[in-house]
């Protein structure tokens, strides 16, 4: 009897649990049908048109935000230069040394932020250390030491790249990457060369070898090279702190240099 009663009594509270059960299910079945109703009832809003000219003033943007971006270590290493150099009366390699060191911290910079979402990162000093430091000794050894055969319109105008100005290597280097078409008809010259080229000539011509022992001068070929790109190399050399000049001696060409 008292195994009955308890198995009464089992199925019992089963009968009231399945019975909250299918109340609760029921429950939720009307408010989902409510939420749906609700729903159905609002009006659906356009969608607005893909505007293009947005789109494409968003997309300039972020391209020149990105080249400012990738461009600002060389304005800090050439434009940093020339100006220490003209304004901080101060000895070439000097001038080029401080740039160097404000331009390690600014890839630090670079580096430590790209580096800032990643667990164990290296420390600021570890990356000046180990990524920017090298990175900028080797461009600069590189820009003032080598000039590609494809960059000189002669074999003796490029043996006579070393000769040439530190800082003016530098900017000239620095826009090669930009253009690797580029090419320097000149560099060095002595007296004599004007009467080979049928020139008057020039006393004061900083192609000669000045009193710090560089040449501050350098042509660049023109010709056939196009107008806006052109414009684009004389701006560049102008807004580093260099002297342009476009005028014909023996060829039209654009005559930069570094007083």
């Amino acid at each position: 009897m008292a195994r009955g009663n308890r198995a009464v009594k089992d199925a019992v509270g089963l009968g009231m649990v399945t019975g909250n059960n299918a109340e609760r299910l029921a429950k939720l079945r009307r408010e989902a049908n409510q939420e749906f109703a609700q729903r159905a009832k609002r009006p659906n809003k356009p969608r607005k048109p893909l505007d293009w000219h947005v789109l494409g003033a968003e997309l300039l943007q972020g391209l020149l935000r990105l080249a400012a971006i990738v461009a600002l270590p060389f304005v800090v290493l050439v434009r940093g230069s020339v100006f220490f150099y003209e304004y901080g009366n101060v000895p070439v390699w000097l001038a080029l040394a401080v740039s160097a060191l404000l331009t390690v911290g600014l890839v630090t910079l670079y580096a430590s932020s790209l580096l800032r979402k990643f667990k164990g990162r290296p420390r600021f000093l570890v990356l000046a250390k180990w990524v920017a430091l090298p990175l900028v000794v080797f461009y600069c050894g590189f820009s003032l030491l080598y000039l590609s055969e494809v960059n000189a319109k002669a074999g003796e105008v490029r043996a006579y790249y070393t000769k040439v100005h530190p800082l003016l290597r530098l900017a000239l280097s620095t826009w090669i990457l930009v253009d690797d078409r580029l090419v320097v008809t000149d560099m060095r010259r002595a007296r004599e060369d004007y009467a080979k080229m049928g020139l008057p000539v020039n006393e004061t011509s900083l192609h000669y070898a000045q009193a710090d022992g560089w040449v501050h001068a350098v042509d660049l070929r023109i010709s056939n090279r196009g107008w806006f790109r052109n414009r684009l190399l004389q701006l560049y050399f102008w807004a580093m702190g260099f002297n342009t000049l476009r005028h014909v001696g023996t060829a039209d060409h654009l005559h930069v240099d570094l007083r």
